[in-house]
């Protein structure tokens, strides 16, 4: 398994802007409080969860969480329906989700070999229950290394992409990039260049965030959480491949045309943040060649923090002024930390799951507390 490095990305000069080649989502899966897969996601954009969803059984012992804390677990997840039972107790939940996400982007079109495909995932720290416990075992056990060393593998933050690509025996690209609310967007630039330097064919690409109560008491000491917002999980996969570079009878999910990220020290002030943000935004449009009035949907990140999807909004109006639709995810699927960005682009695609009948761009954007920023552009196939 390979740490993330910097890459050069392949990018044509016009005047000072470049244009980044795109790349394509040829298959996507998911997993959230809507359910499994992308059909279940399409009702969020009208701000609810499917009827008759049935709510997720809670991880670990439901006692251990904070009395009073709203969560939403990954509705009807049966990972032994997808992953089979061998093995699976010693999977934390991180590489469950992420194993299972991976597992069904496989099933979509038939693609390039194991040897040419890789994985890049992006996440926070890992399994943050399995890493909490296993330090807690080395204080309360009668000598500190009296552990279970086979709980070990699953406290690191690459166990999940590592596990998955032995599971499905890929041996291309094998990376995890920690990026907190912007994790998806860091796994999408780092698998991006990886494409376009001819690294790899195939790259399996997304971001997955579980469900503990050790995350549940977090964030509520914290104090965070946005009021009203309750605390989730998923995981998003998206299977990219360059443009082009597969079957011309092959109908790509969506296009990613730019992907950029930024940084503002917050002690500048929010306002200093949310301007980084939408400097960010202007970039990857102008990248895009697409004009603030074409982007027909906007799924911003911040709704589930408090007190940052007002400077999250502040941006997106100096940018566009009269907002285009918008598309919350968080109010609905809860706060999902490193999963966000990658299940508000799950949830987009969703809503693009029939033919087109006009170009479609959407914008994801997200920022995080400590002052990073990012945005996706994406296109819809045929437009």
């Amino acid at each position: 398994m390979t740490a993330p490095v910097l890459m050069e990305t392949t990018e044509t000069p016009v005047g000072a802007e470049t244009v980044v080649a795109p790349v394509d989502v040829v298959a996507c899966a998911a997993f959230s409080a809507a359910g499994a897969g992308l059909a279940p996601l399409a009702a969020v954009a009208d701000g609810r969860l499917p009827a008759g969803t049935e709510a997720g059984a809670l991880p670990g012992d439901p006692a251990a969480y904070p009395p009073a804390q709203a969560v939403l677990p990954v509705s009807g997840f049966r990972p032994e329906e997808v992953l089979g039972r061998k093995g699976l107790s010693r999977l934390t939940r991180t590489e469950q989700l992420a194993a299972a996400a991976c597992t069904l982007a496989l099933e979509g079109p038939a693609g390039p070999a194991a040897s040419d495909t890789g994985i890049v995932l992006g996440t926070s720290v890992g399994s943050a229950r399995a890493l909490a416990e296993f330090t807690r075992d080395t204080f309360v056990q009668e000598r500190p290394y009296y552990v279970n060393p086979s709980q070990f593998p699953g406290t690191l933050m690459n166990a999940a992409a590592g596990r998955t690509a032995i599971r499905h025996g890929l041996t291309g690209v094998n990376a995890t990039v920690s990026g907190g609310p912007l994790a998806a967007l860091h796994a999408v630039r780092y698998a991006r260049g990886a494409l376009l330097n001819g690294h790899a064919d195939r790259l399996l690409t997304g971001a997955v965030e579980e469900l503990s109560a050790h995350t549940a008491w977090a964030w509520r000491r914290s104090g965070a959480l946005a009021p009203g917002v309750p605390l989730g999980e998923g995981a998003a996969v998206f299977a990219l491949q360059r443009a082009g570079s597969y079957g011309t009878g092959q109908r790509p999910v969506a296009r990613l045309l730019a992907c950029e990220t930024g940084f503002a020290n917050p002690s500048e002030g929010l306002a200093h943040v949310g301007r980084r943000l939408a400097a960010c935004v202007r970039t990857a449009l102008r990248r895009s060649g697409v004009a603030p009035e074409e982007v027909t949907v906007v799924a911003p990140g911040a709704a589930g923090r408090r007190g940052w999807s007002a400077v999250e909004d502040r941006a997106l109006r100096e940018v566009f002024g009269t907002s285009p639709r918008t598309l919350r995810v968080q109010p609905v699927l809860g706060e999902t930390h490193s999963a966000g960005a990658g299940l508000q682009l799950a949830a987009v695609l969703a809503t693009w799951r029939t033919p087109a009948t006009e170009r479609d761009v959407a914008l994801i954007t997200s920022i995080g507390p400590d002052g990073s920023v990012g945005c996706l552009v994406a296109v819809r196939p045929g437009a």
